[in-house]
């Protein structure tokens, strides 16, 4: 991909655009996406059949010099996991670099104060990763690991380096799939990420034919676990046609990747808009109407045609010029919505949770508490459920238990004729919540103009909000949240009352 370096601190300045609201439905009475994954045509399916659809968030660090996620030194690593629960993301593409394996690796940037983070003191990045993992199975989250550069130095075209052969890259891809074995948290593992020139794709090349490299690593992690999904992602350039790093899937038509284990294969596009580089289909007259059919050439053509799922790992903006808020509008579109086609749908990660990527910023405002509602609204539509937890902790005890919650509500934006406001649900009882409420009552004339991870209903100045049927379940000491738009602007903040079973 054409874009900085994404350790580079970046505020990122959200246009004031009341968001696109979703409808989220429930799936089967049994929760799908329990025990490994397959592939059946475009589906991914779980261990009983049952259709799921990846929903997730990219949160990367522990390509970087600090080889841990970032933002842990503002927030411990469980309250971060939970907020992602409650927005509605299921999943999470954690990028990883091979420094991580070397014995004189060690995190930095943690916060221990206040009892922050105390699980992780004294771990390695690895022993980091396991306790991540480890509580997003507990909060229902999968997770996709992501082989993201072969150092912390930065990306590379090809799958392997002089200082990082291919057998280290194989070697370690086995050792990820061998530490995880039996924790069906990780479903799969993203094999290097976004491939470009000189990497082709079928040429017959062994040193620069990414297919067949992926063809390789794939087997040689199933022959670890050979329950994992494969995510293959394309290559720069095929037969002369050039786009994203990563998001040519051209070839794939011609020379489709074989692996030992059928129905293993995912295949993995990234895509991105103006702030992070130009491209021709941006400028031509009919966009953004001329998107759907650059997809289509590109990657789409494969889940259309039925050939295998395909996971966008990467999208993302800063949504700071009309261009881009087109492109992402149209792409969630493309991406069908979950109201719509359930988890008959593209598989998506959004790039990135992280406010400090320089060229998109992320869902996290630079305070790494405040959520960008207005990015985060776009993708409402897409969300899916979440999975059945992995437990561990906190059973139910029968009885004596309460369920009880708190609500406080944040303006974040008014502009006179209107705002922008959100309100965090914290589970304050002895017990997980099944369900919340919040209701409040306006002085003025305020009415509701659209909310996101909510339903609502308002009579006269009093609303009562609903959860979404995917943040309705929210652990102890955890939370959620939700957010709309109103007007006029000029309301004040009401007093908020919470009830939750």
């Amino acid at each position: 991909m054409f874009r900085s370096l994404r350790r580079a601190l970046c505020a990122a300045a959200a246009a004031l655009l009341i968001p696109l609201a979703g409808v989220h439905t429930a799936h089967a009475a049994e929760a799908p996406g329990a025990g490994y994954w397959h592939t059946s045509g475009r589906q991914i399916l779980d261990a009983a059949g049952q259709p799921v659809r990846i929903a997730g968030i990219n949160w990367f660090g522990f390509e970087t010099g600090n080889y841990v996620v970032h933002g842990l030194w503002s927030r411990d690593y469980k309250s971060m996991i939970d907020q992602m629960k409650s927005l509605g993301y299921n999943t999470i593409r954690l990028p990883y670099s091979d420094d991580i394996f070397k014995s004189t690796t060690v995190p930095n940037s943690i916060d221990f104060s206040s009892g922050k983070n105390a699980a992780l003191q004294g771990l390695s990045s690895l022993g980091v990763l396991d306790k991540i993992v480890s509580y997003a199975g507990q909060d229902g989250l999968k997770v996709i690991l992501d082989r993201h550069r072969p150092d912390s130095g930065g990306q590379s075209a090809l799958w392997y380096t002089s200082a990082v052969p291919e057998s280290t890259w194989i070697a370690n891809l086995k050792s990820l799939a061998a530490r995880y074995d039996g924790q069906d948290t990780v479903i799969g593992i993203d094999l290097h990420n976004e491939p470009h020139d000189p990497a082709c794709w079928g040429c017959g090349d062994t040193a620069t034919d990414w297919r067949l490299a992926a063809q390789r690593a794939g087997n040689a992690v199933l022959s670890v676990n050979p329950d994992l999904l494969i995510f293959v992602e394309g290559v720069q350039t095929y037969n002369g046609v050039s786009g994203w790093w990563g998001g040519n899937l051209m070839g794939v038509a011609q020379y489709p990747v074989q692996l030992d284990v059928a129905n293993r294969v995912v295949y993995s596009a990234h895509d991105y808009a103006t702030s992070v580089a130009q491209q021709s289909w941006f400028s031509d007259p009919s966009f953004p109407d001329n998107m759907p059919g650059i997809w289509d050439k590109y990657w789409g053509y494969i889940f259309k045609q039925n050939i295998a799922p395909v996971w966008v790992g990467e999208f993302g903006t800063t949504l700071q010029s009309t261009v881009d808020q087109k492109w992402l509008a149209a792409l969630v579109s493309y991406l069908r919505p979950t109201s719509t086609y359930g988890a008959d749908s593209f598989q998506w990660t959004f790039w990135s949770w992280n406010p400090n990527s320089g060229d998109t910023g992320g869902i996290l405002k630079d305070d790494w508490a405040t959520v960008d509602t207005v990015k985060d609204g776009y993708l409402a539509s897409i969300k899916a459920p979440g999975f059945p937890s992995t437990g561990a902790g906190g059973g139910d005890d029968g009885g004596g238990s309460t369920a009880s919650c708190s609500a406080v509500y944040t303006v974040s934006s008014d502009w006179g004729s209107g705002f922008n406001a959100q309100v965090s649900v914290t589970d304050t009882g002895t017990t997980a919540l099944k369900s919340w409420q919040v209701t409040w009552t306006w002085s003025g004339s305020q009415q509701i103009t659209n909310m996101w991870n909510a339903t609502y209903t308002q009579a006269g100045a009093t609303v009562t909000a609903s959860n979404a049927d995917h943040n309705g379940a929210v652990a102890v000491g955890g939370s959620a949240s939700f957010g709309f738009g109103g007007a006029p602007g000029g309301g004040g903040v009401p007093s908020v009352s919470c009830t939750a079973t």
